[in-house]
């Protein structure tokens, strides 16, 4: 609790004795929303109390009223543990049947779970209150898993977009380091290892466009669905940028949770289209995205595909033939209710689903600025019938550099899913470089 490092990391990220700010309070929202508890908490957590940087469910704008003393708070526990605290009943449970706030506030549940510095440290819980005992369930924990992350990235977000302003303001010497910082802060946005899925090879390629600290908003992710299924997303964030980052956080955050509770493509599209016209209301931010929710089949693999204004999935049959798997659609963040549309397919083994963003097809010739294509793209994948998910992957990626000479301006992510002979063989890892 009184870690000196702990509490410097405390005071490094600026917002103890801050106000309200709808970064936080809509994660915060959202997961009340979600697990129907009448209170939600950040919170940031010092020597002497447990200051509420987002407090749904309490009326106070006063800094001096979004707080309560460390002995009487809950993320005490949290941060003395360092994981996640659940408690179904607090008046019963031996951690915490003495803490005055089950009377002062009346708390009768409580789960949180950190949220960490770039480092590691606990800087606080992002948690979730009830009045009543409750039993809370996997979905539950997981919900509130995925959001506790997204607000500490939110915070991690910060701290880099801080030191990336700090590096533009020094001298030429200090370029190198910024553009290391963007690298890495690129790389955040994407999955740090990707999953075994059962019945599946997947391989990810992703390179990095854009010069110097420019920050673009490609990604992909692949994460658990309901019932057993599995979601892939590749996207594409408009702009670049702190703000084309933070885009892209949200996605892949919102995503998860949607994705928790439901696995039907479209749906899950809509309530990311929600999310980013309810996150930028004064300037507007748009994203494209293809999802899919993939299936154990006696034949193979099910697929199911959506596309928010992006291009759709292709498939790779055994044979060589290739196909579209979706359409294009309308692009997310811009339209209330955008027409999304789901579109299902059977991988059979030996076949492959490959998604990609815009940088593949829109990758140019230097000679004579001819566009690489989808034409030239499903050649290419054609050309590599047979082969595994990461030979595929690294396929598609060496045309694309051979033809733009290695000079790509903008982000391309491709990730490649190949269903082998034996589909239902022991998962095999997946691979990203």
């Amino acid at each position: 609790m009184f870690e000196p490092r702990r509490l410097a990391a405390v005071r490094r990220t600026g917002l103890l004795d801050t106000g309200p700010e709808e970064a936080f309070d809509r994660l915060s929202r959202l997961a009340a929303t979600l697990l129907n508890t009448p209170f939600a908490f950040v919170t940031i957590v010092d020597e002497t109390r447990s200051f509420w940087k987002s407090c749904i469910g309490i009326d106070a704008a006063d800094p001096a009223g979004r707080q309560n003393p460390v002995e009487q708070s809950f993320c005490q526990y949290v941060i003395g543990a360092d994981r996640e605290v659940i408690v179904g009943d607090a008046r019963t449970d031996p951690r915490t049947r003495d803490n005055p706030s089950i009377e002062t506030m009346g708390v009768a549940a409580w789960a949180g779970f950190p949220v960490r510095s770039p480092e590691g440290l606990v800087l606080g819980t992002f948690c979730v209150v009830d009045t009543v005992s409750r039993d809370w369930t996997a979905r539950d924990i997981e919900v509130l898993e995925t959001l506790s992350q997204a607000a500490t990235g939110e915070v991690a977000l910060r701290a880099a977009v801080k030191e990336a302003e700090n590096a533009a303001r020094r001298a030429e010497a200090a370029a190198v380091q910024a553009a290391t910082l963007a690298t890495t802060l690129q790389e955040s946005l994407l999955p740090a290892t990707l999953p075994l899925v059962p019945g599946l090879e997947a391989a990810a390629r992703y390179r990095r466009g854009g010069e110097g600290d420019d920050v673009l908003g490609d990604f992909y992710d692949i994460f658990p669905s309901t019932r057993g299924s599995w979601a892939a997303v590749v996207g594409d964030v408009s702009g670049k940028g702190p703000k084309a980052a933070k885009t892209t956080a949200l996605a892949r955050y919102t995503l998860r949770a949607a994705a928790a509770r439901c696995a039907t493509p479209s749906t899950n599209l809509a309530t990311l289209n929600t999310a980013l016209r309810e996150w930028y209301t004064d300037d507007t931010q748009y994203l494209t995205a293809v999802y899919a929710t993939l299936r154990s089949h006696p034949d193979g693999i099910s697929a199911r595909v959506s596309c928010g204004g992006h291009d759709p999935a292709l498939i790779l049959r055994a044979d060589g033939t290739v196909r579209t798997l979706g359409r294009h659609g309308l692009i997310l963040g811009w339209l209330p209710d955008p027409p999304l549309r789901d579109h299902r397919a059977l991988l059979r083994p030996g076949d492959s689903l490959l998604m990609y963003t815009d940088g593949v097809t829109e990758a140019r010739r230097p000679t004579d600025r001819a566009m690489f294509g989808i034409e030239r793209l499903r050649h290419v994948i054609r050309s590599a019938a047979g082969a595994n998910a990461a030979q595929l992957a690294t396929t598609v990626q060496n045309a694309v550099l051979a033809f733009s000479e290695d000079r790509a301006s903008d982000d391309t992510a491709i990730l490649a899913l190949h269903v082998p002979a034996d589909h239902m063989a022991t998962p095999t890892p997946l691979s990203r470089p």
